[in-house]
């Protein structure tokens, strides 16, 4: 059976973050030759309430087909952000209404929210004790509120094994990608954002808020010191070369490339590589140190350690997951 994702609608959503889930789970699709084409996730949308409309912060309502019953059948909850918290935003707890729904949620089901709806994930004590992001610019307010949260409000989301949250709107976009990436592998991620036409990959723990993430007219860019970058990561890489690439010191190169990616050039080549690892180790059957060669690592040690920090698991595990054929000895 698909996975069972249900969205909480609740008065006052955003449709734009209410449709980030559908659109995400709802279009990735399974690429195993007996059951390709299939769907990977089965999405629902359902209120704290009966089936009926549900308001929106715009001039018009949603009708929500499915009542709080839904969240009981749920292997992932979602809940986007909502300008209608009442006491959920001003005083830290919740409705009796959504009190009631919540606790329809089967133990262990994966909780996740956009933007602001880590505020309804904190109130419910979901958040107590872990890392957890927000909307940067209601940050502050969400420490105050809840305390006993580690509230980091620099990074795009966080994944905490069975509960996730993300920044405003996009981020709720990277964040689905990154279950779909984390559940079923890059390539399936990687098809739906170009159906989607999103940047397939967002990591986590780049900033929300980036200084220049158009440049001026005639600004200098570091866009071709990526590219390049990009097409020679079985090689080593150095900051100079790459300031070499536009032409500017590496001081100057650096402070751009930060303004403009929201992170380090040496965390971003790591990223990139994790990413070359990742594709090589679901797509071939090369041997691991022949996928940390490819990727950049140099050493199947490397690797193993980089992998590891990343996701959690050493590339034997990794492959395993995602191509239970594949010879996963080193």
């Amino acid at each position: 059976m698909p996975h069972r994702v249900a969205v909480l609608a609740l008065d006052g959503l955003l449709p734009f973050e209410l449709g980030i889930p559908a659109r995400i789970f709802g279009r990735s699709l399974d690429p195993a030759p007996g059951n390709k084409g299939g769907k990977l996730y089965e999405v629902v949308t359902c209120s704290v309430r009966p089936p009926g409309p549900v308001r929106t912060d715009s001039d018009y309502a949603i009708l929500v087909e499915h009542g709080p019953e839904a969240l009981a059948t749920a292997d992932t909850v979602v809940i986007p952000a909502s300008y209608e918290l009442g006491p959920v935003f001003e005083e830290g707890r919740l409705t009796e209404e959504l009190a009631a729904a919540l606790a329809l949620i089967r133990p262990g089901t994966r909780m996740v929210s956009i933007c602001t709806g880590s505020y309804v994930l904190a109130a419910a004590g979901y958040l107590d004790g872990r890392p957890a992001t927000t909307h940067w610019s209601s940050a502050d307010h969400f420490q105050r509120l809840f305390p006993q949260v580690r509230v980091d409000p620099d990074v795009l989301f966080i994944d905490d094994g069975d509960v996730l949250t993300s920044a405003g709107v996009a981020a709720g976009i990277d964040l689905c990608l990154h279950l779909v990436r984390r559940d079923h592998g890059s390539a399936v991620a990687n098809e739906i954002a170009r159906r989607t036409v999103v940047p397939p990959h967002r990591d986590g723990g780049q900033a929300q808020y980036i200084h220049r993430p158009v440049p001026e007219p005639q600004f200098a860019t570091t866009t071709a010191a990526r590219a390049w970058a990009l097409g020679r990561l079985d090689r080593p890489i150095l900051l100079r070369d790459m300031a070499r690439q536009e032409s500017m010191s590496v001081r100057t190169f650096t402070r751009r490339f930060r303004e403009e990616v929201g992170i380090s050039p040496g965390q971003w080549l790591t990223q990139q590589r994790v990413e070359r690892a990742r594709h090589l180790l679901e797509s071939s059957d090369l041997s691991i140190d022949q996928v940390a060669r490819d990727a950049g690592f140099g050493t199947a040690t490397s690797l193993r350690q980089h992998l590891q920090a990343a996701l959690g698991v050493p590339p034997t595990v990794y492959r395993r997951t995602f191509r239970a054929s594949a010879d996963t000895s080193p």
